[in-house]
C-alpha cells in the first residue's frame, strides 16, 4: 500500500467522547550501523474510555512499536503519547519526572505474548512482583494477588510454579500480574498468538469480562482478524508504520470500500462476464436475518447468483457480507440496487469500472 496514502476514518458520532489513549504524530525511527528504519510514521490514535481497541496488521506493520511507545517502553522519536490525560512523552530522566513516569506506567497494565513469568517464583509471587516493586506491604501484596488470581480463575494455582501450568493458565497469571497496580489501561501485545484456538477464545472472553467488570480500557495488537471480530469495539489497520483506516467496527462495516471490513468478512467470486454487475452487500442486525435476496429476485424477476458469503457475530450484533452477481451492467441495475439500499444495507460494487457513480452515491 502506498506510504503517501491518507488514513481513512469511519464517520464518528458527534457526541463528546473521552479518549484515554491518544497519540499525535507518533514517529519511531530505529538507527543501526548507519541505517534508519522507520517503524512508526506519524501515527494518530484515539482510544475511547472503556472500549476494547484492536490494532491489526501484518508483521512489520509497526504494531509492536506502537504499543511499546504507548507505555514508553520505547521512547518515540517524535510526537506525543497521552494516557489518562497525562502526556507521558513529557516525562523523562531522573528526579521528579522520572518518578512521575514510573507512577504513570504503574497504571498501565501490560500482557505479553510469551507470558514473561519468573520460573523460580510461584504463581502468587509472580502476581505480587509489581506490588513488591511499588513497595506494597507483604500482607497487602498477598491479599491482592489472591484476589486477582480468583478473578482470572486460578485461585487454586497460587502455590504452583509456571512450569506446572498450561499456556492458557500462564497467560491468565500474566493478566493477573498486569492488573496488580489497578490500571486504567490494559495493553495486550499479541497475547493470544501462542495459544491454541480454544484457549484463545477463553482468554479473549476473560479480557472482555475484565473490560466490562473493571471498566478497563483495553488496547490490543494482533495479526488475527478473529480477535478483532470477537471482542473489539473499535479497530485500526496498520501498514508500513501508518494507520490507514480506523473507526468502530460497526462504522467500518458501513464504510464503502473499507479494507478492514473486507478482511473481517472476506467474500470471493468474479463476474462471469462483462455484462454482469457484482455487488458486495453488508448486513447488520435485523437485516442479517431478512430474506432480502429472495425479495429482490421476486420483486424484479431477476436471476441472482450468490458468489460468496460470510456471517458472524461482532459485539453481540449479527453481521454478514455477501457477494452477488446481477445480470446486466450497472446502469441496468440502478433500481434493484436502490431497493437494496432502501433495506438499510451497505452496497459496494466490485467491478467499479462500470459505475464510477456508485462509490460516490454509496458514501452519502
Amino acid at each position: 500500500m502506498p506510504r503517501a496514502r491518507r488514513p481513512r476514518r469511519a464517520a464518528h458520532s458527534t457526541v463528546t467522547e473521552t479518549h484515554v489513549i491518544t497519540t499525535t504524530g507518533l514517529t519511531k525511527v530505529y538507527r543501526s550501523r548507519g541505517r534508519e528504519v522507520t517503524a512508526l510514521d506519524g501515527v494518530d490514535l484515539h482510544v475511547r474510555e472503556g472500549e476494547v481497541y484492536g490494532v491489526i496488521g501484518q508483521s512489520g506493520a509497526g504494531k509492536s512499536s506502537l504499543i511499546r511507545c504507548v507505555n514508553l517502553l520505547e521512547r518515540p522519536t517524535s510526537g506525543t503519547v497521552t494516557v489518562a490525560g497525562q502526556d507521558l512523552t513529557a516525562l523523562a530522566g531522573r528526579g521528579r519526572a522520572g518518578r512521575e513516569l514510573r507512577q504513570a506506567r504503574s497504571r498501565i497494565g501490560m500482557v505479553f505474548q510469551h507470558f514473561n513469568l519468573l520460573s523460580s517464583r510461584t504463581v502468587q509471587d509472580n502476581v505480587e512482583l509489581p506490588l513488591e516493586i511499588l513497595g506494597t506491604s507483604g500482607k497487602e501484596r498477598s491479599s491482592k494477588a489472591l484476589e486477582l488470581l480468583d478473578l482470572v480463575g486460578l485461585a487454586d494455582k497460587a502455590k504452583a510454579y509456571p512450569a506446572q501450568l498450561s499456556g492458557g493458565q500462564k497467560q491468565r497469571v500474566g493478566i493477573a500480574r498486569a492488573l496488580a497496580g489497578d490500571p486504567k489501561v490494559l495493553l495486550s501485545d499479541e497475547a493470544t498468538s501462542a495459544l491454541d484456538p480454544e484457549t484463545t477464545r477463553s482468554i479473549l472472553a476473560l479480557l472482555r469480562e475484565l473490560n466490562r467488570q473493571l471498566g478497563l480500557t483495553v488496547l490490543l495488537i494482533t495479526h488475527e482478524m478473529d480477535v478483532v471480530k470477537s471482542i473489539c469495539d473499535s479497530a485500526a489497520l496498520m501498514d508500513k508504520g501508518r494507520i490507514i483506516e480506523s473507526g468502530t467496527v460497526t462504522e467500518l462495516l458501513a464504510t464503502p470500500g473499507s479494507e478492514l471490513a473486507s478482511a473481517l468478512f472476506p467474500v470471493g467470486g468474479e463476474a462471469s462476464g462483462d455484462d454482469r454487475t457484482v455487488l458486495d452487500i453488508t448486513f447488520q442486525g435485523e437485516s442479517a436475518t431478512q430474506p432480502v435476496i429472495s425479495q429482490l429476485s421476486r420483486t424484479y424477476n431477476i436471476d441472482i447468483s450468490i458468489l460468496g458469503a460470510a456471517i458472524d457475530t461482532v459485539g453481540g450484533l449479527q453481521v454478514g457480507r455477501m457477494r452477488i452477481e446481477l445480470p446486466g451492467r450497472y446502469e441496468d441495475n440502478v433500481v434493484p440496487i436502490g431497493f437494496l439500499r432502501e433495506q438499510g444495507l451497505q452496497i459496494d460494487v466490485v467491478n467499479q469500472e462500470q459505475s464510477p457513480a456508485l462509490v460516490k452515491e454509496g458514501a452519502k
